[in-house]
């Protein structure tokens, strides 16, 4: 008896299918040497990076601590239980600035060097010609901008305690929260990273992303100041969250609800890494 052919059904169905951009990450111990590999690049230019990094940061300090400072005093910054507490300007002003300085050096590197990797110099095809999978590449893109973050607010942060702003021995646990902020922002940066053509994509980031963030998080003056209705948006976002678990610990206090900003900051990064992760997946058509 003739076995008759198989249906064009049975057929589609047989056939091999792409993995989903959206998989679980794979990753690896790999990402290390790709880690090195920014790191020994990055030491030749280690001291102008540092002054271009930690230049405007001080600008903003010192014109707006000091300037507006002398002309506003004191100002309120709600605690735990409803309290408030009345801190100087300068304060207020630094324990903010210093999130939004891990937020935009994460955000740099992430976007115009990591950019400059993928497309423009084709180092990553050269680097997964070894045995190095597009998901540990990207892994060390993002370690690789919260660190520069990390050594950036670190120096800003010298500075803070040289200047006598606030020497709070609490300082000690914002320097790993200020990691993990910097963790939270190239994970973002990540993803218009997937989805730019050029450098030009990235201004719209800044303008209409970070910018926005920066004015309403309670960085330049208290959220108390918002409409209801604006403060509520202002909750949830990345950087709100880290400048309320950063501002208690120069103020010597612990924050109000550690634990759920936490959460906030912990479930940004994972989706924004599993969306950056499938986004650059779905460029290199991995």
């Amino acid at each position: 008896m003739q076995t008759p052919p198989s249906s064009p059904a049975h057929g589609i169905a047989d056939a091999p299918q792409e993995p989903s951009h959206w998989r679980p990450p794979h990753l690896s111990p790999r990402w290390w040497p790709v880690f090195l590999r920014n790191l020994l690049v990055w030491r030749k230019l280690a001291i102008p990076s540092l002054v271009g990094n930690i230049a405007e940061p001080l600008m903003w300090l010192v014109a707006f601590g000091y300037g507006m400072g002398a002309l506003v005093g004191q100002v309120n910054v709600g605690g735990a239980g409803g309290t408030t507490t009345q801190v100087p300007y300068i304060l207020f002003l630094a324990s903010g600035s210093i999130c939004m300085s891990a937020m935009n050096a994460a955000s740099f590197e992430a976007l115009y060097s990591a950019f400059s990797r993928m497309h423009v110099q084709k180092t990553w095809d050269g680097i997964m010609n070894a045995p190095v999978s597009l998901d540990d590449v990207v892994l060390a893109e993002m370690l690789w901008a919260a660190f520069k973050a990390l050594f950036t607010v670190s120096a800003i942060l010298c500075v803070m305690l040289a200047l006598g702003i606030s020497h709070s021995p609490r300082l000690l646990v914002a320097w790993p929260v200020l990691l993990f902020v910097g963790v939270m922002f190239s994970s973002i940066a990540l993803i218009f990273n997937a989805l730019a053509k050029g450098y030009d994509f990235f201004t719209y980031y800044f303008t209409l992303v970070l910018t926005p963030m920066m004015f309403l998080s309670g960085v330049f003056f208290p959220r108390e100041q918002l409409p209801p209705i604006v403060r509520a948006i202002s909750d949830w976002l990345p950087l709100t969250n880290a400048v309320e678990l950063v501002r208690p610990l120069f103020m010597d206090q612990w924050p109000a609800h550690p634990w759920r900003h936490g959460l906030v900051l912990v479930m940004t990064t994972v989706v924004a890494f599993w969306v950056a992760l499938a986004l650059t997946r779905k460029r290199f058509k991995a």
